[in-house]
């Protein structure tokens, strides 16, 4: 009987509900299979990117991050937790002791009308072991520690992905700062140009070879350029504020050197999508959000059947302290007390309903959070890919800019064409130059935003690089 109590109250065993898989990404070359291995460390992946200065940069932030803090925080919290809650699969023996002195009214209600009562003043020492246990027939306490295992490691999940958080928004911003580093210098070798193009306007205005209406058009030009620089650099502090912020560092007292340097993105390998369910943490974060809800169905479940508490004391007892070790100054209790709702006005039931619907919703949130990350790790191989074509069309599309102006110079030097066609060459390299710069950066991101798709680096970003 009681084991047949214990299966009926206990509720349902969890199970990982079933979702329909594709059997491989849509890739295109040079797209690889990955080699899935969900127990190995997943790395410091941001070093597939060789740049010393943002491995510098993670390691800071990793360190000194306040968000990254909170969640340990949080999670030392769960396993305490935890903890507390196994601590009900053990008997609770306790010590106790008294000493009270005790004076009784003679003015107490009688409890025979034929005995006077008297004033009595004494003294009661007493010290006792105490011992306790709950009899989990039900399951309650089974299914709570089952529930605390699976918040406790919902909550390390939930580290792992604010650590993945973390160091994706600290690479998103520093590849942001070093494509506007790019772009920066490409204005600055735009305006070193467009100066040189203006000297050359005024001096043949001077001359008398054209009319001022060439050197105002450079002059323009180059005002126009000037002021790009200003909103760049705008840009520029806003992304550098928010490196300074994420590696847990004041605003003012940060700052990074401007560096043009070009970096590409390492190989990241892609693996089927049910590799990545068991390697994103916020999946797995989802899951075990499942589990401990499932959990819940059972604690609540348990309400409907009997509660068996077991327990006993044994100790002594007397008036003063040589009395407490005699022989008849021995107590002791044993004995077990069992209580069963009969009525509650459906109170029971409906926490049941609404540990069940509360399943249901982890569920949902679950297929939910599958879907998007389908659908992040699809757009991120679909876009960089993409991006690499853009890209070389953009270099190629820089070096012909480059040629019509100077095609357009020789031919304004030699007084075949006008200024304006000089302009409108120099205005198509600036932005051809731009683009390309802006796609560069976009690569990058493209790369950290698949990387945070796939739950972080795969095999080792030092391996990545070395190939």
């Amino acid at each position: 009987m009681a084991a047949l109590l214990a299966a009926c109250a206990s509720g349902p065993d969890y199970r990982k509900p079933a979702l329909d898989m594709p059997a491989a990404w849509k890739v295109e070359a040079p797209w690889r299979a990955g080699t899935p291995n969900d127990g190995a460390p997943k790395g410091p992946w941001w070093k597939g990117f060789n740049d010393p200065e943002l491995d510098r940069l993670q390691e800071q932030a990793l360190a000194g991050s306040p968000t990254l803090a909170i969640a340990g925080a949080r999670l030392a919290q769960s396993r305490a937790a935890l903890a507390s809650v196994s601590a009900a699969l053990y008997p609770q023996v306790g010590l106790a002791a008294r000493d009270v002195r005790t004076r009784i009214t003679e003015n107490r209600p009688l409890t025979g009308y034929a005995t006077r009562n008297f004033s009595v003043t004494q003294t009661d020492l007493a010290g006792t072991l105490t011992v306790g246990y709950e009899a989990d027939l039900s399951g309650r306490v089974r299914r709570s520690i089952e529930g605390a295992r699976a918040t406790a490691q919902q909550s390390a999940a939930d580290f792992e992905n604010i650590r993945l958080l973390l160091t994706a928004d600290l690479a998103t911003a520093y590849f942001n700062l070093r494509a506007l580093d790019i772009e920066l210098d490409v204005l600055a070798r735009s305006l070193e140009l467009q100066r040189r193009a203006l000297g050359l306007a005024a001096t043949r205005h001077d001359l008398g070879a054209t009319s001022g209406l060439d050197v105002a058009q450079q002059q323009a030009l180059l005002d126009s350029t000037l002021t790009q620089v200003d909103v760049l650099k705008k840009q520029r502090g806003q992304f550098e504020h928010a490196i300074a912020t994420l590696t847990g560092t004041a605003a003012p007292l940060f700052s990074i050197a401007p560096q043009v340097k070009l970096l590409t993105p390492p190989p990241v390998p892609v693996g089927v999508p049910s590799d990545v369910l068991e390697r994103r943490p916020d999946v797995a974060a989802a899951e075990r959000a499942m589990a401990a809800a499932n959990a819940q169905v059972g604690v609540a479940s348990s309400a409907f059947y009997p509660s068996i508490q077991l327990g006993g004391f044994a100790g002594r007892e007397g008036r003063t302290l040589p009395l407490v070790f005699d022989a008849p100054s021995l107590i002791w209790s044993l004995g077990a007390a069992v209580a069963m709702p009969l009525f509650d006005g459906g109170r029971i039931q409906a926490n049941v309903d609404n540990a069940s619907a509360g399943y249901e919703a982890t569920v949902a949130n679950y297929r939910r959070v599958v879907l998007s990350a389908m659908q992040e790790v699809e757009d991120g191989i679909t876009g960089l890919a993409a991006l690499e074509r853009a890209h070389e069309q953009a270099l190629a599309a820089t070096a012909s800019a480059a040629k019509v102006l100077d095609l357009a110079t020789s031919r304004y030097e030699g007084g075949i064409s006008t200024y304006l066609d000089v302009i409108t060459a120099q205005q198509g390299l600036l932005n051809s130059e731009r683009l390309a710069a802006q796609l560069s950066g976009q690569r990058l991101l493209t790369a950290v935003f698949l990387v945070k798709a796939l739950g972080g680096d795969w095999a080792g970003a030092q391996a990545l690089a070395t190939k």
